[in-house]
């Protein structure tokens, strides 16, 4: 083991603030060791930047102090590879105090003179240190004049004293500069670094197999610093001693040895060598003769896809080395297309396939021996293509987003379409639901911003594949504020913060703004108060704080797709109490009696009362006097201050008051005492009539002393009390108009033509409403309204009748009807129009009318101020319509009724036809009920009186022609024989006619006592038995008034119950019916024959005799 060289250590005395410099001179080593400056008790001797051990193993003191004096400063070597440590004699540093260290300015300890040159080896690492010593203790730095330091290479070690290159490199040639500084001035040392490198191979020889007259090129191209020298030698002589021949050379370092014989099977050796080092490489050349042979497989098929580029193999070997030629069907040479090309190593390449490329190819390989042949296939398919790939999409959060991709293939070749994502292959996933993949289509459910990048489409053969790419952006509100900071809070003495954040994620939608929003847990807990928004780039903001409120901050980002989620709360900070800063708002003072006045204000918010109370102050006195001020603190936001005059105004001021003092000066507000109900009578000046349906009423402003408040405006009620004819009896209704209290006139609209109305007018204040003035005032007559119905009656091919019913709404006094009709496809030409006079006139036969055309019929009602509005059918004779139809008719049966329905055919006029019940069984005589005159139109009609558990058939006749038969059975278990005689004469009828009368004259006098009470009826009561034929509903939007109905042409009795509309006195009915039946009609629709023993009789009421209404059967008038 290597041992220290004995020596006498002497002590080293040196002055407090001097450098001194320890010698550690290990002994002499062939391999690396480390050196460790230690103490007695095995503790290693701080380093820094005043302290520091050199590459060298020596110990220096840029400067001593006295806690350096020590005498067992131990050097210590390590050999790793004998694995011992050993230590030289203790160094004894004495260290002597002195009371003034001198400032001296840095010296280099090592190195010693001001530059020095190194050469570094490529590839090995570079070491350069630089120790000074000085007074302050200085500092040091590296630069490098020549270029930038390579960053991601250099390190700096021991305190920046020692820089360390790694992997050093051409281009880390030059410059490298060390500089100590302290307060009193600098030292410098240039280390100028020349890297050079051993000789290592750019392209080693290689052995080789030639045959006869072949040329052999060995190649060794080597690199290094300085240039290597290379030589070569064959079976171990160099070159230079061979004898001269012509049958090798050397250029360029590379051995060339032409026309090669099998005798000149060698070795050969390349030598490279520079001061570094030296590179030695052995090659073989071996030369022989072998015939020519086909590596590659016969008959081998290849596919490739037009476009592409197809190669087809022929690997050769022989020796010498064989020529190969590619030859097509006809044995000619491919290369004459230039899309042909061929390799060194034989095989054919083919660019831009085509579908003639389709064929057979024939590889020759052949040299001095002999030549083979070998066939390639080649099929050309269609290529993949991408007819409609997908499309870029930006899709917001949590939606959908569908791709599709639709491909064309080689119908021969197993297709294929597969999506990625990012550049991985996407697959539906199980229970997921997130990727639905089907038929070239993908769909990504639940969009997330993770979801967001590139997705391709890419379709592919065994041959080809093509990929089509589309970018998806999934966009939505921003992300949460990450990070909230409070600072300065020492500005919450004066009511201010301010408050940092960390941006939020925009998710590809840029940050509009920043909400900033604060939670009092006091006063106002889970409940949130924006502070206000500050622009999208900014983060921070120092925010204005109201006094006495326990803020705690949170931030949220907003784009246009609204706020993300907020960023997590701030610590919470309370601002100090203060006087108010505002005072309440809304202060008004009004009576609610007369005698007092409610002073209401609205409250301030809590996050205003600046303190944890608030309370008002409330001041008040007559306005106009200069008296004291009354005043009351109050918590509440109302006062009642009692005991005032009537409708008196006031001067009232609210202050805010809390524990610090009170708000600002408030605003004085007028207030007013309670209100009295107004004395003031408005003076009508007149109405003026402006038409039929409206008028024009004013009057004089009325005076404000006797409104007793304020006035509010005026209430205008009116009325109708019936037509100028006659008064109606009815409930009135009354409407009303309210007029702001600047207006002082009104026009009353929709009123009834020809009508009289009573009007009211009354002033208004908060109290309620005064004395009315009156007035009536009567309309002109108006046209009337349209008829009530129009029904056509078909009568022969030739003629119509026309059946209808006066307007409900005469408007005036009728003067008749205007009747007009015209053909349909003659385009309203040959119209023609005639005057009715008689106002009584209900029904109107046309004659000499077209069988075979349509017409359009207009009926209206006229007055003396012309006719109104009309009433239109459509319609032909008997011979347009066709034969009558009873389309899908049944009956079905109760117990004592049958109801027979049909269904009235698309276009068929209107026409009346008998309707008989014949009972069927054991007593044929008299069990016939009387036929029963029935419109077309009604669509079903009700028999009633017909026995239960009976069988009846059903007849309908028309004019004289039997038209349909049909069969029922009526419910129930037995007979009640219907007498022969009417069952007006039965008592069980008297008794209930008796009865009906009795309760008519009962209503009667409930009626009369609640009118004379006051009392008024319901608006749908019917009170008049006899109804005033000028009635008529108003449709009045404006005021919503109630017609009566005054004018119904049909006074009050009901319609029949068949649904027919008597038009003038009752219809013929049929006699009595007899066993035997000889029927016979005239030709509006009445018998003219008679029945066995029967006479005769005219059926009073028409179809009344059907009985009561039915479900089936309303009684209502159709058209």
């Amino acid at each position: 083991a290597p041992k220290w060289p004995k020596e006498t250590v002497k002590p080293v005395e040196v002055e407090e603030g001097e450098s001194v410099v320890l010698p550690c001179n290990p002994p002499p080593s062939a391999e690396p060791l480390r050196i460790y400056w230690m103490n007695s008790k095995i503790l290693h001797i701080k380093q820094d930047e005043r302290v520091t051990m050199g590459q060298n193993g020596n110990l220096y003191f840029a400067n001593v102090l006295t806690s350096d004096n020590h005498s067992d400063y131990i050097c210590h070597a390590h050999f790793p590879g004998t694995r011992t440590i050993i230590q030289k004699e203790p160094i004894d540093l004495r260290v002597k105090a002195t009371n003034s260290m001198i400032d001296r300015k840095p010296r280099l300890l090592f190195p010693t003179n001001s530059s020095s040159h190194l050469v570094a080896l490529q590839g090995q690492p570079l070491v350069l240190e630089c120790i000074a010593e000085g007074f302050p203790t200085p500092t040091i730095k590296w630069l490098r004049p020549s270029g930038p330091m390579p960053a991601d290479r250099v390190t700096y070690q021991n305190h920046n004293k020692t820089l360390q290159l790694l992997k050093v490199g051409e281009e880390d040639d030059g410059e490298y500069r060390c500089l100590a500084e302290n307060s009193l001035g600098s030292a410098r040392h240039a280390y100028y670094v020349t890297v050079e490198a051993a000789p290592y191979w750019l392209h080693k020889p290689q052995s080789h197999l030639y045959g006869p007259g072949e040329t052999a090129r060995l190649d060794c191209q080597v690199q290094g610093r300085p240039q290597p020298e290379v030589t070569w030698r064959i079976n171990g002589i160099p070159v230079e001693e061979l004898a001269k021949d012509q049958k090798y050379r050397i250029q360029r370092g590379a051995l060339i040895l032409s026309n090669v014989q099998p005798s000149d099977t060698m070795v050969t050796q390349c030598e490279a060598r520079n001061r570094h080092g030296l590179l030695l490489a052995n090659a073989y050349i071996y030369v022989v003769q072998l015939p020519a042979k086909i590596l590659t497989a016969d008959n081998q098929t290849y596919m490739a896809v037009q476009g592409s580029t197809a190669y087809l193999l022929c690997k050769a070997f022989g020796a010498p080395v064989p020529s190969v030629q590619w030859l097509d069907e006809d044995g000619t040479t491919v290369l004459q297309d230039e899309r042909f090309f061929p390799y060194a190593n034989g095989t054919l390449g083919i660019r831009d396939l085509q579908a003639n490329d389709t064929g057979r190819y024939f590889c020759l390989a052949a040299n001095d021996q002999n030549n083979v042949t070998i066939v390639a296939n080649l099929k050309v398919k269609d290529a993949t293509q991408i007819t409609q790939g997908p499309r870029s999409a930006i899709e917001k959060k949590g939606s959908r987003v569908t791709f599709t991709c639709q491909a064309s293939f080689d119908p021969s070749l197993q297709p294929s379409i597969t999506w990625r994502g990012d550049g991985r292959d996407l697959q539906e996933l199980g229970d997921s639901d997130k990727y639905f993949i089907e038929d070239g289509r993908l769909v990504i459910h639940s969009l997330d911003y993770s979801d967001q990048g590139n997705y391709s489409c890419v379709a592919s053969t065994e041959l080809d594949v093509v990929e089509s790419r589309a970018q998806l952006l999934v966009v939505g509100s921003p992300g949460p504020v990450p990070r909230l900071v409070l600072s300065d809070l020492h500005l919450l003495t004066q009511s201010q913060v301010r408050v940092s954040w960390s941006p939020a994620e925009d998710h590809n939608a840029p940050i509009e703004k920043y909400d900033i929003e604060f939670e009092d847990k006091e006063m106002a807990p889970e409940k949130w108060y924006s502070l206000g928004k500050v622009p999208g780039n900014q983060t921070s903001t120092t925010l204005k704080l109201s006094p006495y409120v326990h803020y705690t901050f949170r931030v949220t980002a907003i784009n246009k797709y609204g706020p993300g989620e907020p960023s997590p709360v701030s610590e919470t900070v309370v601002t100090p109490e203060a006087a108010p800063e505002k005072n309440p708002v809304d202060v008004k003072g009004e009576g609610n009696e007369t005698t007092n006045m409610v002073i209401t204000w609205k409250p301030l918010r809590w996050m205003d009362w600046n303190a944890p109370q608030v309370q008002y102050r409330v001041q008040w006195r007559p306005q106009g006097t200069r008296g004291p001020w009354q005043e009351q603190i109050v918590s509440d936001p109302f006062l009642v201050v009692s005991n005032t005059s009537t409708f008196v105004p006031y001067e009232i001021k609210v202050q805010a008051v809390n524990s610090q003092g009170k708000g600002p000066e408030p605003q004085v507000t007028i207030g007013y005492s309670g209100e009295d109900y107004p004395q003031a009578i408005p003076e009508l000046e007149g109405i003026e009539i402006l038409n039929s349906s409206a008028v024009l009423v004013k009057w004089r402003p009325v005076d404000l002393a006797q409104v007793k408040g304020h006035l509010r405006g005026y209430n205008v009620t009116y009325w109708r009390e019936g037509s100028q004819r006659k008064h109606s009896k009815r409930h009135i209704h009354k409407d009303h108009v309210v007029v702001p209290a600047n207006t002082t006139s009104v026009i009353l609209s929709g009123l009834r033509p020809y009508s009289s109305y009573h009007l009211e007018v009354q002033a208004f204040n908060g109290r309620g409403s005064g004395p009315a003035s009156e007035f009536t005032f009567s309309t002109p007559e108006g046209v009337p309204g349209h008829p009530e119905a129009l029904h056509l009656e078909c009568q022969s091919n030739t003629s119509l009748l026309l059946r209808w019913q006066p307007p409900l709404s005469h408007n005036g006094v009728l003067t008749g009807y205007v009747l007009s009709y015209h053909p349909l496809d003659e385009g309203g030409k040959g119209q023609l129009s005639f005057n009715l006079r008689d106002p009584e006139l209900r029904t109107h036969n046309l004659t000499d009318l077209s069988p075979h055309l349509r017409y359009r019929f207009q009926l209206q009602a006229t007055t003396k101020e012309g006719p109104g509005e009309a009433i239109v059918r459509e319609g032909g004779t008997m011979a347009l319509s066709g034969i009558s139809d009873f389309g899908n008719i049944s009956a079905t049966a109760g117990e004592n009724y049958s109801v027979v329905s049909w269904v009235p055919k698309e276009g068929q006029c209107n026409f009346r036809f008998h309707i008989l019940f014949k009972a069927l069984g054991e007593e044929k005589g008299g069990a016939s009920l009387s036929p029963q005159y029935v419109s077309y139109n009604q669509s079903s009609y009700t028999q009633w009186d017909l026995q239960p558990d009976t069988d009846y058939e059903i007849h309908l006749f028309k004019e004289r022609m039997f038209r349909h038969q049909m069969a029922v059975k009526t419910n129930g278990t037995g007979r009640v024989r219907l007498p022969p005689a009417g069952f007006a004469t039965e008592g069980w009828f008297i008794g209930f006619v008796s009865a009906i009368i009795l309760l008519f004259l009962v209503l009667l006098i409930l009626c009369f006592i609640k009118r004379s009470k006051g009392g008024k009826y319901s608006v749908k009561d019917k009170e008049d038995t006899q109804v005033d034929s000028e009635a008529r509903p108003m449709k009045d939007e404006t005021f919503g008034e109630y017609s009566d109905n005054e004018e119904k042409a049909f006074g009050s009795s009901q319609p029949s119950l068949n649904g027919d509309i008597k038009p003038l006195g009752s219809d013929d009915s049929l006699a009595d019916y007899g066993g035997s039946v000889d029927v016979q009609f005239n030709e509006d629709g009445s018998f003219i024959g008679q029945y066995s023993g029967k006479k005769e009789k005219e059926a009073a009421g028409g179809n009344d005799s059907s009985g009561a209404t039915s479900p089936i059967n309303p009684a209502v008038a159709l058209e």
